[in-house]
């Protein structure tokens, strides 16, 4: 894939090999009213979109992240988790381990607070949503009013 960029009105390009789901370092570079621009791999920008970043991020910052998409206009999107059914896999593992944590038992819904899903998970409440849907239909869990618990083995 190539990316243009304009400096100073000349025209530059840039070789790259990024594709969607690749794991990148980013150096979160500035905040802006979308999101967070982030430096991949030291090479290009890319953005981290304000409403799927579900943790504190700092200028300066290095963090692992993915790439969600190289868009037709040569702009990349930018996540923190794995974009796609791995994210619901990863959640789902981590799901299973909050749980065997707790006793067995975590006082969330499908029908809680969207932040209450990001403080506890660092996800998003679709993310959520379809992990524990993946769970219930395995038979690890059971779905209860005010939570959800490990189902027991018989």
């Amino acid at each position: 894939m190539v990316i243009i960029e304009h400096k100073k009105g000349r025209t530059k390009e840039k070789q790259t090999d990024f594709h969607e789901g690749q794991k990148v370092e980013l150096l979160i570079s500035a905040r802006k009213k979308m999101g967070f621009i982030a430096v991949i791999n030291g090479t290009h920008k890319g953005i981290l979109y304000e409403n799927e970043v579900f943790q504190p991020l700092k200028i300066g910052q290095e963090i692992g992240g993915f790439i969600k998409k190289v868009r037709d206009d040569k702009k990349i999107d930018l996540c923190l988790q794995k974009p796609g059914y791995k994210a619901i896999d990863a959640m789902s593992r981590k799901i299973m381990d909050e749980l065997q944590q707790q006793g067995g038992f975590i006082a969330v819904t499908d029908k809680s607070q969207p932040k209450a899903i990001a403080d506890i998970f660092g996800v998003s409440k679709k993310i959520f949503k379809k992990a524990i849907g993946s769970l219930y239909k395995k038979r690890l869990i059971t779905l209860e009013k005010d939570g959800i618990r490990l189902r027991e083995k018989k």
